[in-house]
């Protein structure tokens, strides 16, 4: 019978304390604080981040500083200053003798309208004018006729007075002589008053025959003169029938078709004048306080822009926008037409120097007033000021430091949180 195990144990010697299984849960447990302590700043990062985005889907941009220019871009319309419709000036049948599209000089026959009602009145007034002529002309020779007539009477007058002059003369010496009775005295007396009387008759109707033929030759000239300004108006209009480029230009659209009948007063067709084309842009109304008349203006044509400047702003706003128009400040591109799209820019100031920041659309969503800057993978929402705002940039008057990296996307969708962990 076997009491214990004693007989079977054997002396062992103590071992040295690092084990096996020791250094293995050691090296565990230094894995895992290492761990800890590289995780530690993206716990804390998490611990006080209020919401997660991803990266991936947002727009940054970097402060900087430089040169700044608060534009606008725009839409323009390629319009001619110069864009008469002829009209027709009576009624009639057209024959053309140019097309759309067709560059004329001017003076060139565009169009003529053949009326043979308009002919017939200026006939007819022509006809008119020279009967009055003649008349004018017959009404001088009547009055010369008359007006010889009447020097004549008065020099015969002369001649009578003269005669009884003389009779009076010897009647006084033969009455001297006691040779002549009383009554042959008075009788040569009153032929000189006779003789006198109807001298002067003779010599007011020569007065009053000058003013009668003088009224009745301005009469008729007035006639005349009337008739002739009537004529020279219906000429004026027979020669409009023949319609003629008013300047050098080109044929923008014709509105009848060869050999149409047309009204009075009907368009034919539109010439628009190629030197002197204009810009018209639509402005939104709230940079209506920004344009007047000299405002900068870029013109995009082709592979660069061209210098320009306002020349008129619509006093009214319609749709929510005011139209303005502008020439550009040496010459047009080459190429242009009537009613081509062109994209511009209005550049209202420009500043040297200044901090800046791509536009994006967290201006719009936090009303300027915020932005979200980027340190690592967290975002922090910081108050900012901006200054001037164009259609690319933007001016950072505080709040950012040049270098900054800033989120330009839209904001609105964080909610207004103070932090952001961007995945």
């Amino acid at each position: 019978m076997i009491e214990n195990t004693s007989s079977m144990d054997r002396v062992v010697a103590p071992g040295s304390g690092f084990t096996r299984a020791r250094m293995i849960a050691a090296g565990v447990i230094v894995a895992v604080l290492i761990a800890l302590a590289l995780a530690f700043p993206a716990i804390r990062r998490w611990a006080r981040g209020d919401r997660a985005v991803d990266a991936s889907t947002l727009a940054f941009g970097v402060v900087v500083r430089g040169d700044l220019v608060r534009d606008i871009s725009v839409q323009g319309r390629v319009v001619a200053a110069l864009h008469p419709t002829l009209i027709s000036p009576a009624q009639g049948v057209v024959a053309l003798r140019t097309k759309a599209g067709s560059v004329v000089r001017k003076g060139d026959v565009l169009a003529i309208v053949d009326s043979p009602e308009l002919r017939s009145a200026l006939e007819q007034s022509k006809a008119q004018l020279l009967s009055f002529r003649t008349d004018f002309d017959r009404g001088r020779i009547a009055g010369s006729q008359s007006d010889a007539r009447l020097r004549q009477a008065v020099a015969l007058a002369q001649v009578r007075l003269e005669a009884a002059k003389r009779g009076l003369h010897r009647a006084e010496l033969l009455r001297h002589d006691g040779l002549l009775n009383g009554p042959d005295y008075e009788r040569a007396q009153d032929e000189v008053h006779v003789a006198e009387l109807e001298l002067a008759q003779a010599q007011r109707e020569i007065g009053l025959n000058r003013e009668t033929v003088d009224f009745d030759v301005r009469s008729r000239k007035l006639q005349v003169d009337r008739q002739q300004t009537a004529t020279d108006e219906m000429q004026k209009r027979f020669e409009d029938l023949t319609i003629r480029a008013p300047f050098d230009g080109m044929v923008a659209a014709i509105t009848v078709n060869e050999h149409d009948p047309v009204a009075a007063n009907q368009a034919i067709l539109t010439v628009i004048n190629l030197s002197s084309l204009e810009l018209e842009i639509s402005v939104p109304e709230e940079y209506a306080a920004d344009v007047r008349i000299g405002t900068a203006l870029m013109i995009g044509y082709g592979n660069g822009e061209h210098a320009a400047h306002i020349t008129a702003v619509s006093p009214e706003i319609v749709g929510n926008q005011i139209t303005a128009r502008a020439v550009p400040d040496q010459q047009w591109p080459e190429g242009l037409r009537q009613n081509q799209r062109v994209s511009a820019r209005l550049v209202f100031e420009s500043k040297k120097n200044v901090l800046k920041l791509p536009r994006g659309a967290f201006v719009e969503a936090s009303g300027g007033r915020s932005a979200y800057v980027v340190d690592g993978g967290m975002a922090t929402r910081r108050a900012i000021t901006l200054g001037s705002v164009g259609a690319s940039e933007v001016e950072i008057v505080s709040g950012l430091r040049e270098g900054d990296r800033v989120i330009l996307s839209d904001t609105s969708p964080f909610g207004n949180v103070n932090s952001l962990i961007l995945r």
